[in-house]
């Protein structure tokens, strides 16, 4: 009876899989399974989803003396590890609900709507862990073998007679643990595909971003004309699969590489009304169809774009424009493209106004330009990752994806201040790589406690480590160890990064931030001068060191930012 039931689970399994692989592919499911931080109305909409597919596992269950053996617990687990507390308990309610109000009747029907609720809010608890976790198929299946165990217990406990639920739970009590754990798990791991795909997206969207980005720095380092850009859009165009690349000032196309050329020309107008839109509010904006674009030439080719402006101190100066044929086919790569090299493109604009770029690097208002993509960074890493390409790609591919969210996360740095955790995140990847080349000579530890709260100015820890890095444990033969801790206090937050690399010495510790030309600390002076500006002239940094111990810089952000 238990081999007939667990064959007969397993067979119903199907439908649940098929449906979790055709569900995982469609854009509004990848759209909110990517994104955690969802609105309300997208939880309620996952919540009514799972509930949903916790339906479909009733329905698709096995009647057993009265009751149903089921996968109902499938969807609304899922449920719960992936969208956390709201979304498992509400679509456990949902299936619960559902389970004890249809005319299936059956003496479990109140221990199931029960059991089903109290699954999903475990799932929904256990969502922070099953984030946390490596192996989350291996993390799913053993709490979903818990999960059913958990329900078997409750139909003892409430279902009547008790003699009954015995006898049920002795008949359905494996089959439906082994199916379910396993159906959860293997749900689990279809789902996670799409944090794969855009992973795998990401890093070749950050191979293409990096290598445009090294051929064209030079050119846009010369200003923004006709000359670089043309150099620059034949470029992008080669390099990529787009149909057209086209850039322009605020009146005229300054060049149109692709598909178009034949009415898009170099000199003339702006004829496009979606650019005059574009440069007129400041903000990018995608095409789906031609008519969308405002091309007025009847024959044009050009269905789909995005159009991004480029902009010199907040003023848009022109365009970069991305083209394909097809309707609809402007991908979240290609935005992300266009994102990232349009402002590169206004801080290298933005850079040759400068005359003499290696004297102003001393700088504080360079080196914030600078900070958004630091090329000698850029290159060394992707030698390093080249260097591992061949003899560990597994590593090769890790080090591409932290450099890839470091390059993303330094391009999209337009916040005035961010979450603490972020401006942790993004010092680990650079840490990645650093660790990648320097090996065993670099050691870094953190203390930052999980509840601490804290808002700070972005980039402002990673030039310090960048520093103490640079200036303090490479100059060892041995190497040193970096920690970086934050303390939670009174009126604020200590944020402090230690070495025990060479250290500084005393004279030139006191003229550390003054703006000598011999001053080599440009980070330093930069996050100091951020931090007295934002925070008052007390909330600048302190810095104790010691020749041959190492260096401690302290900061503190008030609570009231």
């Amino acid at each position: 009876m238990i081999l007939t039931i667990l064959t007969a689970l397993i067979n119903k399994l199907g439908i649940i899989i098929i449906l979790a692989f055709i569900m995982s592919r469609t854009n509004l499911f990848k759209k909110l399974i990517i994104n955690r931080n969802i609105s309300l109305f997208d939880k309620i909409i996952l919540a009514i989803f799972f509930g949903l597919f916790g339906i479909i596992g009733t329905y698709s269950g096995i009647p057993v003396k009265g009751a149903i053996a089921n996968s109902r617990v499938i969807g609304v687990f899922v449920g719960g590890l992936l969208g956390g507390p709201f979304i498992g308990t509400f679509s456990g309610l949902i299936a619960g609900l559902h389970r004890h109000l249809i005319d299936i009747g059956g003496f479990t029907s109140i221990a199931c709507a029960l059991s089903t609720t109290v699954e999903g809010i475990l799932a929904g608890y256990l969502s922070k862990y099953f984030y946390q976790s490596k192996n989350k198929w291996l993390f799913a299946l053993v709490a979903g073998i818990i999960s059913e165990t958990i329900q078997m217990i409750i139909i003892l406990i409430v279902a009547k007679p008790f003699i009954d639920a015995v006898k049920l739970v002795e008949i359905i009590g494996l089959p439906m643990i082994i199916t379910n754990s396993i159906g959860i798990s293997i749900s689990i791991s279809i789902i996670e595909s799409i944090f794969k795909d855009q992973e795998r997206a990401a890093a070749y969207q950050a191979q293409i971003a990096l290598k445009i980005a090294n051929k064209t720095l030079k050119y846009f380092r010369k200003g923004f004309s006709t000359e670089t850009a043309f150099k620059t859009a034949q470029i992008i165009y080669e390099m990529t699969d787009l149909k057209a690349v086209a850039l322009t000032n605020r009146e005229k196309i300054l060049a149109h590489i692709g598909v178009g050329d034949d009415h898009h020309r170099a000199g003339d107008e702006i004829i496009t009304s979606l650019t005059k839109e574009v440069i007129k509010s400041g903000k990018y904006k995608i095409a789906n169809y031609k008519h969308e674009i405002g091309c007025n030439i009847p024959n044009c080719k050009l269905n789909s774009a995005i159009i991004v402006p480029i902009k010199e101190k907040n003023k848009v100066i022109g365009t970069l424009k991305l083209y394909k044929t097809s309707e609809k086919s402007i991908s979240q790569v290609d935005i992300e493209l266009a994102l990232g090299l349009a402002l590169l493109f206004s801080t290298q604009v933005e850079l040759s106004k400068i005359e003499y770029q290696a004297k102003l690097l001393a700088k504080a208002e360079l080196k914030a330009l600078q900070a958004q993509i630091n090329p000698h960074f850029l290159f060394n890493a992707i030698n390093t990752i080249v260097s591992f390409i061949r003899t560990k790609p597994d590593k090769a591919r890790e080090l591409l994806l932290h450099l890839s969210s470091y390059f993303r996360k330094n391009l999209q740095q337009n916040e005035d201040v961010v979450e603490l955790e972020k401006e942790i995140d993004h010092i680990k990847s650079y840490l990645e790589i650093e660790k990648a080349r320097f090996g065993n000579k670099l050691n870094v530890k953190f203390e930052i406690p999980k509840n601490i709260k804290c808002y700070l100015p972005p980039l402002t820890l990673q030039p310090i480590v960048e520093n103490a890095i640079k200036h303090g444990i490479m100059e060892k033969i041995e190497g040193g160890t970096i920690e970086i801790k934050a303390i939670s206090e009174e009126n604020g937050t200590k944020l402090i990064v230690s070495d025990n690399g060479v250290g500084i010495d005393k004279k030139y510790l006191e003229r550390i931030f003054s703006n000598s030309n011999e001053n080599t600390s440009v980070g330093l002076i930069n996050v100091n001068n951020r931090l007295k500006n934002k925070y008052g002239e007390k909330y600048g940094l302190k810095i104790q060191s010691e020749l041959g111990v190492g260096t401690i810089v302290t900061m503190t952000i008030p609570k009231c930012y």
